[in-house]
């Protein structure tokens, strides 16, 4: 088994940056927020949906099933321990140091859109367990498992965003909008929080808007089922949309929040 290591970005620290969202539509950022109602909410899918089917394009690949969700881009901080994932590290390292992070909860099982995680840094202690720092890359689609002992290996295909239906949308314009609410959210956090209202720097750092929501995407802790609706989804425009609708629902509160302490400042 493996121990997810809390671990802010190198960039930003999440724990003052987003809200932790629990499982359930509720949203707390220190206090309470509402998902807006989805008709169409994604469901993450699972091995067993009938659009997995093996392809000539499938490669082998470590499965490694976590109850959080990998984005490209980010850095996961793991300990190993258990003797199976011990057994698939001594295999990394003598190939490519790559495997699938795959979210898996009691709930809805095993999911079957991941991220590859590559092993940028690793200590082996004396007892055989190993640290890692991983880095986020490629995103995949599980089309068949292969085997499981000693551990998870599956046939994955390559997922990548395509083009948006809607050729007029402003994929751009979509990506400064949701800066300029992360921005917001921020700063009546840090507010709230009694941390004063410092000015928030660049948080895009000149990404492109899909490398952009990916990076939003994985500041949304504490809610891997929404997490993972948004890894699966194939369009950038769409998925930087859901989060501009998370985002500006997260600011409604929190603006209302303000108001009642500017009223009640006891409170």
């Amino acid at each position: 088994m493996a121990h997810f290591i809390p671990s802010a970005s190198p960039s930003l620290n999440h724990n003052t940056l987003l809200p932790k969202f629990p499982s359930s539509r509720k949203v707390h950022f220190h206090v309470g927020v509402v998902f807006p109602r989805r008709r169409n909410f994604l469901r993450c899918s699972s091995f067993s949906d009938k659009h997995h089917t093996n392809s000539e394009d499938a490669v082998e690949l470590p499965l490694f099933p976590l109850p959080l969700v990998l984005f490209p881009g980010a850095i996961l901080p793991l300990q190993i321990f258990e003797f199976r994932y011990r057994v698939m590290m001594h295999t990394l390292l003598q190939t490519d140091l790559r495997f699938g992070v795959i979210y898996s909860d009691v709930v809805s099982g095993v999911a079957g859109v991941g991220c590859v995680a590559e092993v940028m840094k690793h200590e082996r202690l004396v007892d055989d367990r190993f640290f890692l720092v991983c880095k986020g890359q490629e995103r995949f689609r599980v089309s068949g498992v292969v085997r499981t002992k000693p551990y998870l290996v599956g046939n994955v295909t390559w997922l990548e965003d395509k083009p948006s239906e809607n050729e007029e949308v402003d994929v751009e314009g979509l990506a400064r909008e949701v800066e300029s609410y992360m921005k917001e959210v921020i700063r009546l956090s840090n507010r709230l929080g009694g941390k004063g209202e410092k000015e928030v720097g660049d948080l895009r750092r000149n990404q492109f808007p899909t490398p952009f929501s990916f990076f939003v995407g994985s500041t949304f802790e504490g809610a891997p089922r929404e997490q993972q609706a948004l890894l699966e989804l194939e369009d950038t425009a769409a998925r930087l949309k859901r989060e501009k609708e998370t985002l500006k629902n997260t600011l409604n509160y929190l603006s209302a929040a303000s108001a009642v302490k500017d009223v009640f400042p006891s409170s």
